[in-house]
């Protein structure tokens, strides 16, 4: 934790949280008694008084207690625990009051004894007598310990009024445990929804785009070949024609690829990947050791990682060769990709390794890299199979 100093922002701030806070936590306490006679009326106030303090921690703290829901009946225990804090924090936050008011008030009549004895006039007159100078050491250095010790109190006593909201205030470790199982459901729900509808577009383009253009430059070809009796500017025309279709057949069939490989579907990550090796413009040695194929998504994050990989060691590493191995240990797939190249990857250096980490994340895998200048630079990947 950061040395709190006297004068800075965070020791005033937390000073005007505790001095605040009392009388704060005494007019909400003495409403939620004052209104235990009326119980229907006391649980319609309660997310009132808890509003108040949750902006009183967010304006001095910088805190964002996480919102609960309204109580339904009195058998809910956020009620209770709502109920409990305004009535337990007076209690903190006289001792915060006390503590902390106690500090400054000391640092600053310990300090005061270096007035000369014409300016101690009251309120500043002293029961001792502060022309003796032992009495003035004594002063000075409770005075600087006082100063020194207080933004210590007014922090610590900050943090316990905090950890008393968090504690009562916010949601429960079983609402947590709930609200975080309910949003992982969410997103492996949403990233298999997307990697479904990555299959369906793949699908689509394959039956339908890409059938029409091989039909097109089969029939272009097919011109070409035969109608050579045509002018000039004809027969160029459908020359060009003819190489456009297969190029945007190309990019084509590179974006279905892109997409998501039918192979990968059909016969598993071993045949993807066998063909992005073959694929590279250096040599490839690939290893693959799965005996029981993990889900879907899965494998569509290990083939990117691995496709991504290799196609940034083709563009930027100057590499002679290369080695990818894929294996499988109980609940986790491995990744490794290696390369010979001139190094100095960096994960902040583009968009390829950024994207890729984040598809990594999202499905809870661990991406680490190493990649000196000069080389080699590793990858490795974790992935959890299930």
């Amino acid at each position: 934790m950061k040395v709190p100093r006297p004068w800075s922002a965070r020791a005033w701030l937390d000073t005007a949280h505790v001095m605040i806070g009392f009388p704060v936590a005494v007019l909400l306490g003495g409403l939620t008694l004052l209104l235990a006679v009326a119980p229907p009326l006391l649980r319609r106030a309660l997310p009132w008084f808890t509003r108040v303090q949750r902006s009183r921690l967010r304006a001095f703290q910088g805190v964002r207690i996480p919102p609960v829901p309204a109580p339904a009946s009195w058998r809910d225990p956020l009620t209770w625990r709502q109920i409990g804090y305004h009535l337990l924090s007076p209690v903190v936050g006289l001792a915060g009051a006390f503590l902390v008011a106690f500090a400054w008030g000391g640092a600053v009549v310990g300090l005061l004894a270096f007035l000369p004895p014409k300016l101690q006039e009251p309120p500043l007159e002293f029961a001792l007598d502060l022309r003796d100078n032992r009495v003035q050491l004594a002063f000075m250095l409770v005075g600087l310990a006082l100063l020194v010790l207080a933004p210590f109190l007014a922090r610590g006593m900050a943090a316990l009024d905090l950890s008393v909201a968090r504690t009562l205030l916010g949601p429960s470790r079983t609402e947590l445990g709930q609200r975080i199982e309910t949003l992982t459901e969410s997103r492996a729900g949403v990233i298999d929804a997307a990697d479904a509808e990555r299959r369906r577009i793949e699908r689509d383009l394959h039956d339908g785009a890409q059938q029409r253009l091989v039909s097109l430059a089969m029939n272009l070809g097919l011109a070409r070949a035969t109608l050579t009796d045509l002018p000039d500017p004809a027969r160029e025309a459908i020359e060009q024609a003819h190489e456009e279709a297969k190029q945007a057949l190309k990019e084509l069939r590179d974006f279905v690829r892109g997409l998501h490989p039918a192979v990968l579907n059909d016969q598993g990550l071993d045949a993807a990947l066998s063909g992005v090796a073959a694929r590279a413009p250096f040599p490839v040695k690939l290893r693959v050791d799965i005996e029981r194929r993990t889900t879907p998504t899965i494998e569509a994050v290990a083939f990117f990682t691995v496709s991504e990989a290799l196609t940034n060691i083709a563009k930027h590493s100057a590499a002679t060769r290369a080695e990818v191995s894929v294996r499988r240990e109980r609940d986790r797939l491995h990744v490794l990709v290696y390369d010979d190249g001139c190094g100095g990857a960096r994960m902040d250096g583009g968009t390829g390794l950024r994207g890729l980490a984040q598809r990594i994340d999202a499905v809870d895998g661990t991406l680490r890299l190493s990649s000196p200048l000069g080389g080699p630079t590793t990858i490795e990947v974790e992935l959890p199979c299930e």
